[in-house]
């Protein structure tokens, strides 16, 4: 089964897991792990029951109504105009994403789908280099400001207009286990669904959750994730985005898959990688995303506004003595 194709800065958990014995109470730590959406969750809490059906259970809901790779999901249907009814889910995220999409000037927008699929970063695959026609054509569909959720029924700025919510579902399934986990009287956990993050409570050793984000490098092998960070955060959404594992080589040279929705082309930016913190982890995506589509002073600006958001953006920088150069906002715990 086809899944999201989804790619993040993977951030890994520094907490060790310890169980909760003799008189405190009769919640202990957890752990489970898996593969979902073509990379890995791990989730970690303290509670009474094994809740690990309920994960899944909850994070096959998400696949159901937002994986534009389920051919029978809610978007997919949206998309083939097959129907216009929406779901709670995808109601959700259309809000969230129209209100981002605004606050980043445009810069954040799901229904750029179309050219993602034309740059062979989608769910539907394309051949070869784009033509200026081919990109031309699908800009004249794109645009968030031109759709809504109305009565339960999805509005679209035109008939061929597609979503892709691939760049803010990672941060809503992490945020759907957590609130699962509440209604079941669970406090202190952390999920994590390839890199994106909900924490809420206190990790193992009673303190807050310690989060390292790793140096951005093209390498995937974990003997050589170095971090770059380490920080102490709960009661948040955190997510990561870049371009440095998740590219194409073309004639034309290298690309990355965070594409302009203005433009409808490959950004051109020194930017490497955005890690932000907002009050839960569908907006963290979400904004980390935007970030990627920005000029970093620009990005930086767009969080400043955000008054319960928080970021660090890693540029190129060849004055540098390791190339990088990092920018935080005044609130981001280093």
């Amino acid at each position: 089964m086809k899944h999201f194709s989804l790619s993040a800065l993977i951030i890994t958990i520094t907490a060790g897991l310890t169980v909760c014995t003799g008189s405190c109470d009769s919640r202990r730590w957890r752990s489970t792990q898996g593969c979902v959406w073509s990379t890995t969750y791990h989730v970690t809490y303290r509670g009474k029951n094994d809740l690990s059906d309920s994960i899944l259970a909850t994070m096959s809901r998400v696949e159901k109504s937002l994986s534009p790779f389920d051919k029978g999901s809610v978007i997919s249907l949206i998309n083939r105009n097959e129907s216009d009814r929406c779901d709670s889910l995808v109601a959700i995220v259309t809000a969230a994403s129209r209100r981002v999409w605004s606050a980043s000037g445009g810069k954040f927008d799901p229904t750029v789908a179309p050219a993602v699929n034309l740059w062979g970063f989608g769910y539907e695959t394309a051949c070869g280099e784009p033509t200026d026609d081919a990109i031309d054509s699908v800009r004249a569909i794109v645009g968030m400001d031109r759709c809504m959720v109305a009565d339960g029924r999805m509005i679209k700025k035109d008939s061929r207009t597609q979503f892709n919510f691939s760049a803010i579902t990672k941060g809503l399934g992490c945020d759907e286990v957590a609130a699962m986990m509440r209604r079941n009287g669970v406090d202190d956990f952390m999920v994590e669904i390839g890199g994106e993050i909900t924490l809420g409570g206190s990790n193992p050793a009673r303190e807050k959750w310690h989060i390292m984000i790793d140096m951005p490098t093209e390498s995937t092998a974990d003997e050589t994730r170095s971090g770059l960070t380490t920080i102490a955060v709960t009661g948040c959404g955190i997510a990561t985005s870049g371009n440095y594992r998740n590219y194409r080589d073309t004639p034309g040279g290298r690309i990355g898959h965070t594409i302009d929705p203005l433009t409808c082309r490959p950004v051109k930016s020194t930017t490497i990688s955005a890690t932000v913190i907002a009050p839960d982890a569908m907006t963290a995506d979400a904004l980390a995303t935007a970030c990627m589509a920005m000029e970093a002073k620009a990005a930086m600006a767009m969080i400043e506004r955000e008054h319960d958001a928080e970021a660090m953006i890693v540029t190129a920088d060849s004055t540098a003595a390791n190339g990088m150069k990092i920018m935080s906002s005044k609130g981001f715990p280093l």
